[in-house]
């Protein structure tokens, strides 16, 4: 029996392991990169040991340190989470070498689903139905647009050993194929290590249908149902649920059986997923992702399993605990990925500290899986997932109905999130209705994005913070106040928010302010974080933090800061008009113009790349290119000026 368990990897998928782990009787060991010295997963495991500096190169993806960990602790398995070397055969093959039990399928099963080119040759051959496109190992640039021009516009781009969007790009004229495909291959070997791409007909209406799979050493192998994930911005997943809807039967029976072909295709064992294309009642082969998948807790959530635990049991050379038959599915479930991230902002990656983190209580139909807390830095190295928020209902309504009101009880401080945007999908009536395609979200980017903020409310919830925080005598009785109390006479107290600031009136714990013309009457308490409020009549629940720069109030699944006009002041919106600064910490990764030329307003100049992604900034303006601030390979901060354009006219 295994008895020490090494994750490798970090953040909530460590958690997550290390929960199953612990409970099934193992010693627990984590490793950790100098930006995760005070994490969560760290503080968690049994045993922790430093790896590197904070780029995941350094230290996550660096195969020997963490086998002369698992050496050094004793540990007699690894479980990979996912990224990382979750799906590296060379790292799986070299567990197996030294002794030590991979949680995870052969190296053999890896490396024929590494490739997607090699892939689809085996899927074909296994008849499981694939998308036309090119899936060759000629990569010349000239071919590779001939190739394009056969399979006809638009084509999609796709990094043959990625995933998540990364490596990624669609293509919907030639002239702009050559450009779209360095793009793709520079990103594509900074976040996999290899720069093979394949092409495919894009298709314009799909859904996202993918099965979950298992398989043990034992000859069996059978099927948990499947998922939709086709919300989806920039081809990476944003909530995810099981079943998948509109599903018959039959079609699912097909799915299903299809997914299996594929895991034996290449003697596989452990879990995997098995990604599809659904148009209509046609699936077409996507890919295999030979690991746990992140949305796999909408998997046990309707069937009950513990998936990590069904993987600690196979890498035991145990059988499948059970059969086809046996598997049954109740309910629906949804998932929502939580980010740091702008939705405004083209869902732009946010870094900083989490000042503030809380979630709803966790239930039978309520999880939270999550490798942060208050406090937590959440980094630029790496993937900016804060947590993962599941619900689980008899039926999809009511579950949907369960994800919208969970989502208003998460609050969060210090970064930009998506949370006030999942709020306002889970009550779209397009996604109510069931799944839409996987371009719902690019097709209506602004639309769903742009939702007006509840800001009366919230800038009375400030006001009502601000003097219940800064002036704790408000909850005296009058005699006990040393608010220069009179009788008969209340105090004026000015609420000094940097756009304008708002004149209220105290008078014996009663809040009284003119707000849009009209006088409000409030009064409320804070206990902590926990702001209690009555606006005219109306009761609110808040949560709130409140320092000498700003409030920030969190309501109903928004969060908004209002500043503060103190002497420490120094304004944050000074490089808003700079198109050329950086808009994240991040790493130059290409000059894109030749230092003294002419460049034309939207051209492309400089790339960088943060958070696995890549972003290009344009030139404002036309004129000259004059100077490049930071070298290709340079770390840079929000902020920094990466190039310098002077107008034509200077």
């Amino acid at each position: 029996m295994l008895k020490k368990i090494l994750i490798a990897n970090r953040g909530e998928i460590a958690c997550r392991v290390m929960k199953t782990a612990k409970r099934l009787g193992l010693k627990t060991v984590a490793v950790y990169s100098d930006a995760d010295a005070n994490s969560l997963h760290v503080s968690l495991a049994d045993e922790a040991y430093h790896i590197g500096p904070a780029p995941s190169k350094d230290s996550y993806l660096v195969a020997d340190k963490i086998l002369e960990v698992a050496k050094l602790a004793g540990a007699d398995c690894v479980h990979p989470g996912y990224g990382f070397l979750s799906e590296n055969d060379q790292f799986a093959n070299a567990c197996e070498q030294a002794g030590i039990a991979f949680i995870g399928p052969l190296a053999s099963s890896i490396e024929a689903m590494g490739s997607k080119t090699r892939a689809k040759e085996i899927m074909a051959q296994a008849n499981v139905p694939l998308v036309p496109g090119y899936y060759g190992q000629n990569q010349d640039s000239d071919f590779l647009a001939s190739e394009a021009e056969k399979i006809g516009y638009p084509v999609l781009i796709k990094a043959a050993f990625g995933g998540g969007g990364k490596g990624m790009r669609v293509v919907r004229e030639s002239k702009e194929f050559l450009a779209a495909l360095d793009g793709a291959k520079r990103e594509a070997l900074a976040g996999f290590g290899n720069d093979l791409v394949l092409l495919e007909r894009y298709v314009d209406t799909p859904r996202h249908v993918e099965v979950q799979v298992f398989a043990d050493n034992h000859g069996n192998c059978v099927y948990l149902g499947d998922r939709d994930c086709s919300l989806q911005r920039r081809h990476q997943k944003v909530i995810e649920e099981a079943p998948a809807p509109g599903l018959s039967d039959q079609l699912r029976k097909e799915m299903g059986e299809a997914a299996v072909r594929c895991a034996q295709a290449i003697n596989y064992r452990g879990a995997g997923t098995v990604e599809f294309l659904l148009c209509g009642d046609e699936f077409f082969f996507m890919e295999m992702n030979t690991r746990l998948q992140v949305e796999h807790p909408v998997t046990e959530m309707v069937t009950g399993l513990d998936l990590v635990e069904w993987q600690i049991r196979v890498a035991n050379n145990q059988t499948l605990p059970l059969t086809q038959a046996q598997i049954t599915l109740t309910g629906h479930s949804f998932e929502a990925r939580i980010y740091a991230e702008d939705p405004r902002e083209n869902f732009m990656p946010f870094s900083g500290e989490l000042t503030h983190l809380s979630f709803p209580k966790e239930s039978e139909g309520v999880r939270i899986d999550t490798g942060v807390q208050t406090g937590a830095e959440i980094s630029s190295f790496y993937d900016p997932m804060i947590a993962k928020l599941i619900v689980h209902g008899p039926d999809r309504e009511t579950a949907l109905l369960k994800l919208h009101h969970a989502l208003e009880e998460v609050h969060l401080a210090g970064v930009k999130s998506n949370v006030a945007f999942l709020h306002y999908l889970a009550g779209h009536p397009t996604f109510m209705a069931g799944a839409p395609d996987t371009h719902f979200i690019d097709s209506q980017t602004e639309t769903l994005t742009q939702q007006p903020e509840p800001l009366a409310p919230m800038t009375l919830l400030a006001v009502a913070a601000f003097i219940k925080h800064a002036m704790p005598c408000a909850n005296k009785t009058p005699w006990q106040s040393e608010l220069g109390f009179r009788l008969n006479q209340s105090a004026k107290v000015n609420v000094p928010f940097f756009d304008g600031p708002v004149e209220a009136t105290l008078t014996n714990g009663l809040i009284s302010v003119e707000y849009n013309g009209k006088a409000i009457n409030i009064s409320a308490s804070l206990e902590q974080t926990q702001l209690n409020a009555v606006i005219d009549g109306k009761k609110y629940q808040a949560n709130v933090l409140v320092d000498e720069d700003l409030i920030t109030v969190m309501y109903q699944a928004y969060a908004h800061s209002f500043e503060l006009k103190s002497k420490h002041y120094i304004s944050e919106h000074e490089h808003e008009a700079a198109p050329l600064a950086a808009p994240l910490n991040g790493t130059v990764v290409k000059h894109l113009q030749s230092l003294n030329s002419k460049v034309s307003k939207g051209d492309a100049v400089v790339v960088i790349e943060a958070m696995k992604m890549e972003y290009t900034l344009n030139a404002p303006f036309d004129g000259t290119l004059t100077s490049y601030c930071f070298a290709e390979g340079a770390l840079v901060s929000h902020g920094d000026m990466l190039a310098i354009v002077e107008p034509l006219e200077a």
